[in-house]
């Protein structure tokens, strides 16, 4: 049977952390000083990041970002239903933050903290590899207590950012939350550390609740122990519905119960940054899914989305670009 979602639910609520990004551009050298694993995931304090702020070549660029918020960004500027669950501080980033979900057509669903809004410090090196010290700030007290229906009203699917897995009790709540809803639920296993850390909670939770299954390389290898990337999808498939393997440039495959899909990567492989290269991915196959596509053409949709926002700095796409990627839905 073909994966489908319910016909009279079409918004994509992704639920995550309200982040504002500061993207600065660094050498291998500043990582190495700052003892962070490339393309990986560091929590910090703001302090912290405000003192690799100041050791900085040129000041960060601001920009809106978080994973979830990514994806529903993504969603929302192809013309999907999108709504992000989060929670931001009552100041100024957070009104930002709420401006940037609005303009790009996502729907804000968003609990207040006193607590300032949660920043990330994104380190990208000039292979275009991209690194984060992350400051949850408000974002980290969204609780399970504020996980209701209406968070879900409407939803066909449910997309989660992996980071999730830090706050085990939120993610319980919206888990269940999302499954009483009726709506398909899809995990993007954010980065390698989150997989490492939480592996014995993944272990509990992937085969019961998890209905897509997002991975690159690095995190299905922390995830599944295996190098070989037919045999590690084989091994994501078995716990959920659709198991995505992304391979960076070189594209993506993607298994569901009926269907195999390899998607080629596209252009030349070349980057500019690949903050947001995932996420926008995500966004692209999710409203793929909700209207039907094959796994072939959703896939093909995430890949442009994610060639797309590889071409500049920062996890959004320009309107020419967003054009560009509309083609492939004409088609």
């Amino acid at each position: 049977m073909a994966f489908s979602v319910d016909p009279d639910k079409k918004t994509i609520v992704c639920v995550g952390s309200a982040l504002v990004d500061m993207l600065a551009n660094e050498d291998d050298g500043f990582l190495e000083a700052a003892g962070a694993a490339k393309g990986g995931m560091t929590l910090v304090e703001r302090q912290y990041i405000d003192e690799l702020v100041e050791k900085t070549s040129n000041p960060p660029v601001t920009v809106c970002g978080g994973s979830a918020c990514n994806t529903a960004a993504g969603v929302g500027m192809l013309g999907g239903s999108a709504r992000f669950v989060g929670k931001r501080g009552e100041d100024r980033l957070g009104d930002i933050f709420e401006a940037d979900l609005e303009r790009h057509c996502v729907e804000p669903y968003l609990f207040r903290s006193k607590t300032p809004t949660g920043r990330v410090l994104s380190v990208i090196t000039p292979d275009a590899q991209r690194t984060m010290f992350t400051c949850l700030g408000a974002s980290a007290e969204m609780a399970p207590e504020e996980i209701v229906p209406e968070c879900f009203a409407g939803a066909g699917i449910v997309h989660l950012e992996g980071y999730l897995l830090f706050n085990r009790d939120l993610m319980a709540a919206v888990l269940e939350t999302a499954r009483a809803s009726g709506a398909r639920i899809s995990l993007d296993l954010a980065s390698f550390n989150v997989v490492e850390e939480s592996r014995d909670l993944l272990n509990r939770i992937v085969s019961d609740y998890i209905d897509i299954l997002i991975a690159n390389e690095d995190e299905a290898f922390a995830y599944t122990g295996i190098k070989d990337e037919e045999e590690s999808l084989n091994a994501l498939a078995k716990e959920s519905e659709i198991a995505v393997l992304k391979l960076g440039p070189r594209g993506s495959i993607i298994k569901g119960h009926e269907e195999t899909a390899r998607i080629e990567g596209m252009g030349d492989g070349s980057a500019v940054d690949t903050t947001g290269a995932g996420d926008l991915w995500a966004g692209g196959f999710l409203c793929g899914l909700i209207n039907g596509y094959s796994l072939h053409k959703s896939g093909a949709l995430g890949s442009a989305c994610g060639y797309e926002v590889c071409q500049l700095i920062g996890a959004k796409i320009e309107q020419t670009g967003w054009r560009r990627i509309r083609e492939i839905l004409s088609e």
